[in-house]
């Protein structure tokens, strides 16, 4: 199967042990990822508090240039980057805003690649395809699946799953043998973007959502997001010091798939995570 890819900036950069790990399991999987040509940023929380043509613009562009190469499906593994292409998905179906962003970018748009996240890649595999292909099994694992602010929402833009009490990450766990416990954070935030500027309100944030999914018998939390796996993982040595909460390991949502079809913790990038891992086991 061969599916387009969008990296978006953090995959290339600060969190290139997720594009490490979601590679080598979709690789497991026969699924191959065809990188848009000459891919920019697709803006991110900056463009659309300066210039709000520019907002849909960069993600125009994007789109615009995964039609010319011919890639009908795309994958956007970070939920920010995701969002941002289905928000100006949904504006291009005006005929009008579909113009005016085709003369900006320069390319042609007629609007007819469809964004995905992992999640949904996941589920064109097909969960039965998922379970046959398992080879090791992780039976000491209890993940507490961590879906963050924007993974499931704003609700009339992203669709594939209930903004508030979403289960599909639950549904491919389980179809990879992978127990998962019921909790109260999984769509909390963890501070995003705010790590550099106010660390403090990430650490508490962080705190309560590590703390909430222990007393509920986690003993590892699982995403699919980078900005959320840098809040939670590489700051989790301060939250620590600070409210005394002890050490959890911090997953991608292709670790665990990955681990699942045997592959091992160096194939994956785990073992370049700021919390040890400790699977398999």
């Amino acid at each position: 199967m061969k599916i387009g890819y969008y990296p978006g900036c953090a995959l290339h950069g600060s969190s290139n042990d997720y594009e490490q790990s979601l590679r080598a399991c979709l690789g497991r999987l026969d699924v191959e990822l065809a990188e848009i040509q000459d891919w920019i940023c697709c803006g991110a929380t900056a463009a659309h508090s300066l210039n709000h043509k520019l907002s849909q613009a960069l993600p125009a562009r994007n789109l615009a240039l995964a039609e010319q190469q011919s890639l009908d499906e795309l994958l956007a593994p970070c939920p920010l980057c995701s969002m941002q292409l289905l928000k100006v998905s949904a504006d291009i179906k005006d005929t009008d805003a579909r113009a005016e962003l085709s003369a900006i970018v320069e390319l042609p748009l007629e609007g007819r690649t469809r964004v995905l996240n992992l999640i949904e890649i996941f589920q064109k595999v097909g969960l039965d395809t998922l379970a046959s292909a398992v080879t090791t099994k992780q039976e000491s694992i209890q993940a507490a699946c961590y879906y963050g602010c924007l993974l499931t929402r704003p609700p009339q833009i992203v669709t594939f799953d209930d903004p508030e009490e979403p289960q599909s990450m639950e549904t491919v766990l389980k179809a990879l043998g992978i127990k998962t416990v019921d909790w109260n954070f999984k769509t909390e935030c963890c501070g995003a973007g705010m790590t550099m500027a106010d660390e403090d309100t990430v650490l508490e944030l962080c705190h309560r959502i590590l703390e909430n999914a222990q007393a509920h018998g986690a003993n590892c939390l699982v995403v699919a997001c980078p900005m959320c796996h840098v809040n939670l993982d590489m700051k989790q040595p301060a939250v620590s010091r600070r409210h005394g909460t002890s050490p959890m390991p911090v997953y991608y949502l292709s670790d665990l798939a990955g681990l699942a079809l045997g592959l091992a913790p160096e194939e994956l990038g785990i073992n370049r995570h700021f919390m040890e891992a400790t699977w398999p086991a």
